[in-house]
């Protein structure tokens, strides 16, 4: 437990993320988020090897989404560049 908030992306393998009272199985191209604050614990499901991307921020800090369609390469119009 620790403040900030935490970005998991499995690049390949299988990964397992216990998360408060929840157990959750990740595969590969699967993501998540979550508040460090929440008692975590991640690592492999034991089956083999897992690669993970992982990215921390600080307390606070929220990852922002841009969605396809808002503007080239899935930024906003009003941030692209000029």
């Amino acid at each position: 437990v620790h403040d900030g908030y935490e970005w998991l992306y499995v690049l390949s393998g299988r990964m397992r993320l216990v998360l408060a009272d929840q157990d959750f199985v990740l595969g590969e191209g699967e993501v998540v988020e979550f508040d460090t604050r929440l008692p975590h614990w991640f690592g492999s499901t034991g089956e083999g090897p897992a690669e993970v991307l992982s990215i921390f921020g600080r307390p606070g800090e929220r990852m922002l989404v841009r969605a396809p369609g808002e503007g080239e390469a899935g930024m906003h119009p009003d941030t692209h560049p000029a």
